[in-house]
């Protein structure tokens, strides 16, 4: 043999005591290809002779499983126990353990040998094995409120390492308190397989607010959690609120049918009911509803109805029953002359605020007028509607005023072509007053009778002047006005006659003033004479005067 062969012993000997005091561990999945790597991954192929493959014994000696010579494509298997079929050596020198077992958990070595060295790379193998799916089993049927119950069991098998399992409420864990709450948990181990299983027993005591609540198992796992379909549980728990419903649409009016339906919150829910009416207790086998028939305003007050067991339990409602009452005097027809009182009284009788209103011949009212002395325009239909709480009442009288007629006023009018007249005669009375006149016309016209008042009117060409009488009357009485009217003719030669007159008029002032101007200017000449022979006497009196006072001195 060569230097080399001679030294290989030797090397492999030293090699054994330089082992390094940690050793690399590697995860893999049972059932899977599990991958060891010599020296991590990082082999230097140059010089290298062989490799080699060895794992420890449970008894702690070395068993080899393969060598590979660096020459050949293939390696040679020396394993002969459960290794045989299964290992296998990759391009990069790992070994390869097909379908793995917890029996693989051990020291794997690698063993590379160069011409000039040899190394030793040693790698632990641990084997996971995923939980099978939870299972929640022996689950209860239902919970009993206050009452400690077996939930169910959870349970994750055939894992390694034993998976750890906890219960959630709404997603909240759940401690064990061993009262209200008891957890109880095992592990278990396949002895063929080495696999364990995690069980885990919940015991709860439900109270009435888990209603609806969600109940979960979780399995925490190296591999990976894992969390169970969430169950909800039915919690049966005594009534403690009972509630009296009415089911009628509010407002309630006399003559409804109410409907009253009793509701306990207890689980499983009561079906029968007792219920207290005005009338005593009446008890309802299999049935939460009563009916009370037409009601009226003394069903007014308060009801209760309790589960038919438990009494003591009681749902209360009060009931206000609407109603409203309503009379008006004076109804229906009513006749009163122009001029008289009519005194309305309304009377009513009801639940709570009443809305009141008032319509004349359809049309609303502000108020009722004031009916102190009576007009043809208080005339009419007058209705009053009252309303309460969804009830309407009305009532309604007629009022008829009457008078005998009166002639208001008689006109006459030229018409648009001037050739005939239009003569309007306008009356007021009731019933409606008739129309006369004392000559036939054309186009005879009549307003209708409103408030009282019609207005006819007729068309004429009167040959000469007229006096023309317009009559009413009805069955209270009559009224008659007369009116002259003149024709277009008697117009004309008056007209000439007036002309006539004006003129002559005129020359007859004229002649006056004339006359008046000569009288005049004839009494101014006559004064003047006499203002002369006033001076003249004048002075003979002066000469007589003289004289006598001569004769006086002698």
């Amino acid at each position: 043999m060569g230097s080399s062969s001679y030294l290989l012993p030797v090397l492999i000997t030293a090699v054994m005591f330089l082992q390094a005091s940690s050793i690399p561990t590697i995860i893999g999945l049972y059932g899977e290809t599990i991958e060891v790597p010599c020296n991590g991954g990082a082999v230097q192929s140059d010089d290298l002779i062989f490799t080699k493959w060895k794992y420890t014994k449970k008894d702690g000696t070395a068993g080899d499983l393969l060598v590979k010579q660096a020459h050949k494509d293939e390696a040679t298997i020396q394993a002969t126990d459960s290794f045989k079929n299964r290992v296998s050596i990759s391009a990069n020198f790992s070994l390869l353990i097909a379908h793995g077992t917890l029996a693989d958990q051990t020291v794997f070595t690698c063993m590379l040998v160069w011409e000039s060295n040899v190394g030793e790379y040693p790698v632990e193998v641990v084997v996971h094995k995923r939980p099978s799916p939870l299972l929640i089993k022996d689950k209860a049927k239902q919970l009993e409120n206050g009452k400690l119950t077996t939930l169910g069991e959870c349970i994750a098998s055939e894992a390694n390492p034993a998976a750890t399992l906890t219960w959630t409420k709404n997603g909240d864990t759940l401690k064990n308190d061993d009262t209200a709450i008891k957890i109880i948990s095992q592990v278990t181990k396949d002895p063929g397989t080495g696999l364990s299983t995690t069980s885990s027993l919940l015991q709860y005591t439900a109270v009435k607010e888990d209603v609806g609540s969600k109940f979960t198992c979780r399995a925490t796992h190296e591999t990976g959690d894992q969390e169970s379909a969430a169950e909800i549980f039915t919690i049966h728990y005594p009534t403690e609120i009972v509630t009296l419903q009415v089911l009628n649409k509010e407002p309630i009016k006399e003559g409804d049918d109410v409907t009253l339906r009793c509701h306990a919150d207890g689980n499983p829910p009561p079906t029968s009911f007792t219920f207290f009416l005005k009338e005593g207790k009446v008890p309802m086998k299999d049935n939460d509803t009563i009916v009370l028939p037409s009601v009226t305003r003394d069903s007014s007050g308060q009801y209760r109805c309790s589960p038919l067991e438990d009494e003591k339990k009681q749902g209360l409602q009060d009931i206000v029953v609407n109603y409203l009452d309503l009379s008006l005097s004076p109804s229906g027809m009513v006749l009163k002359n122009v001029g008289d009182t009519l005194v309305v009284d309304v009377q009513k009788n009801t639940s709570g605020d009443a809305q009141v209103s008032w319509t004349k011949n359809n049309g609303k009212l502000d108020k009722l007028p004031d009916f102190g002395e009576l007009t043809y325009a208080h005339a009419g239909l007058y209705v009053l509607e009252v309303s309460v709480a969804g009830i309407k009442r009305s009532e309604s009288f007629k009022l008829d005023v009457q008078g005998k007629p009166k002639i208001n006023y008689l006109t006459e009018q030229l018409s648009a072509d001037g050739k005939t007249k239009v003569l309007s005669c306008q009356a007021e009375g009731s019933p409606e007053p008739s129309v006369q006149w004392s000559i036939n016309g054309t186009n005879e016209r009549s307003t209708p009778h409103s408030n009282g008042m019609v207005t006819h009117t007729i068309t004429v060409e009167p040959r000469k002047n007229l006096t023309v009488m317009c009559t009413v009357s009805n069955s209270l009485g009559d009224d008659s006005r007369a009116i002259v009217v003149a024709s277009e003719r008697s117009n004309g030669n008056d007209q000439a006659k007036l002309i006539v007159g004006i003129v002559v008029g005129l020359i007859l002032a004229a002649a006056i003033v004339g006359l008046i101007y000569w009288l005049y200017m004839k009494n101014s000449r006559q004064g003047s004479w006499k203002t002369r022979e006033k001076e003249m006497g004048t002075s003979e009196e002066e000469k007589k005067l003289e004289e006598n006072n001569h004769k006086a001195d002698v």
